[in-house]
């Protein structure tokens, strides 16, 4: 950890999220964007533009599979003169081929593309590739924490809240199975938005291909590598950009499953500070400064804290990506540099809420208190009931017996049916209601 980093990401949450590295730093950039160029020239090598021998071959796709710090780091001094990183690239890989006794073929590198050709290809690539292998499994995982759960909570009945205010009966399960159902209705969401590139010459018109070779399906050539190398999604009708759209929803789909981790956070938080939810110690930690007693939810304060710093970059990047002057302006290199920063802060939260589950031992007790001391939530069952039988006015009668009132408890309620004028069998059937067993029914899970 640096002491000196000015983002927490860097310093404080470094080691949470190190694997991150591989996708969204400067080293990361540079080595999709050598993997786009390799592979772009051997496309055009097996497309028969030229010839590379075997021996070229086989000395590029190591460069790609070796790729390190010290291969990025030479690309850093490139740029110290080219003043542009693509162009770095392009030099660099030039000199690689030098050592293939194949100078022929070093022009064929970078050939009819402009810099976004390579930057709108890597950067979806890398972005794919996080998601995959990173982000979607955090959630994915934390998903089905909550399941286990939910599971392992089915049969715990808990007093419902609506405005704050006691209300028909639910169990603990459900209530997390509210949170696993919507994660997994975004995560399938996501994986309908297709990752896309541009990839098309300078405005977005193979200008540079076709003049050079007019007879080429440059069209169709275009489509197989980014389809078939690189398993992206190319975009028709281009400026010098892509359009950034798709990869807007990406991050106004996250931030929709970060909302629902805020609200789950915020419940969580509530049931702890009501006592259904105790937390376990740890020897040498402190609560507080000031309070020896104190266990705060620190995790779920913590994550909220960091979702809500993701949200606000998603906001800003997926409203400001899609918008460019013209065919092009530089706002949004910049802007792509930082993608990788609310995913960070979006994994630092999830693994903090993993850590808060972890933490909390269920107060059961605390939970059949409340149940109990509840009793006119089980006027919605009565008058429920009172209606199947046509009883007169039944809503009005239990509302007259328990809007508002104090000391609704189970003789009271009791007392009440024992006095209605139904059948005995209705009588049974209805003092056979408690807060505890009127929680309905859900489907399984």
């Amino acid at each position: 950890m640096s002491l000196t980093a000015i983002s927490p990401i860097d310093g404080r949450y470094q080691l949470q999220v190190q694997p991150l590295q591989e996708y969204f730093s400067e080293y990361a950039l540079i080595k999709y964007r050598v993997f786009i160029e390799i592979e772009y020239l051997l496309f055009l090598a097996d497309k028969r533009f030229l010839k590379l021998p075997a021996a070229a071959r086989k000395h590029l796709k190591q460069l790609m599979g070796n790729f390190n710090l010290t291969d990025a780091k030479a690309i850093k001094e490139i740029e110290k003169t080219t003043n542009h990183d693509v162009k770095a690239v392009e030099y660099f890989l030039k000199n690689e081929l030098e050592k293939t006794n194949v100078p022929e073929a070093k022009e064929w590198i970078h050939f009819g593309l402009t810099s976004q050709d390579v930057n709108n290809t890597a950067i979806p690539l890398l972005w794919k590739h996080a998601m995959e292998h990173e982000l979607l499994p955090a959630y994915i995982n934390l998903q089905h924490s909550l399941h286990q759960l939910a599971s392992g909570w089915k049969n715990v009945s808990m007093l419902a809240r609506t405005h704050g205010q006691p209300a028909s009966p639910t169990t603990l399960g459900k209530e997390i199975m509210v949170f696993v159902e919507r994660v997994r209705n975004q995560i399938d969401l996501f994986s309908f938005i297709p990752y896309t590139a541009k990839f098309g010459g300078a405005t977005g018109n193979f200008n540079a291909h076709h003049v050079a070779f007019p007879k080429t399906d440059w069209i169709r050539f275009a489509n197989n590598f980014v389809a078939d190398v690189l398993g992206l999604q190319r975009m028709q009708f281009t400026t010098q950009i892509e359009h950034y759209d798709n990869l807007a929803a990406h991050f106004d789909n996250i931030k929709r499953l970060n909302n629902i981790l805020i609200d789950f956070c915020r419940d969580v938080w509530t049931y702890i500070r009501i006592d259904y939810f105790k937390q376990k110690t740890k020897d040498g930690e402190v609560g507080s400064s000031a309070m020896p007693h104190k266990v705060n939810p620190i995790d779920f304060e913590n994550a909220e804290g960091n979702l809500g710093i993701a949200n606000s970059l998603l906001e800003h990047l997926s409203s400001k990506l899609p918008v460019s002057r013209l065919q092009r302006d530089l706002t949004d290199s910049t802007v792509l540099r930082n993608i990788g920063v609310p995913v960070a802060h979006t994994i630092i939260a999830i693994k903090s809420i993993e850590k808060g589950l972890g933490k909390l031992i269920l107060h059961e007790s605390k939970l059949k208190e409340d149940l109990n001391n509840n009793w006119a939530v089980v006027a919605e069952a009565v008058q429920t009931i009172l209606r199947r039988e046509n009883y007169p006015n039944p809503y009005e009668a239990l509302k007259e017996l328990t809007r508002g009132k104090e000391g609704i408890t189970k003789e009271s309620i009791h007392q009440f049916i024992k006095k209605l004028n139904v059948s005995d069998t209705v009588k049974k059937e209805l003092l056979k209601i408690a807060p505890h067993n009127y929680t309905g029914i859900t489907a399984e899970y």
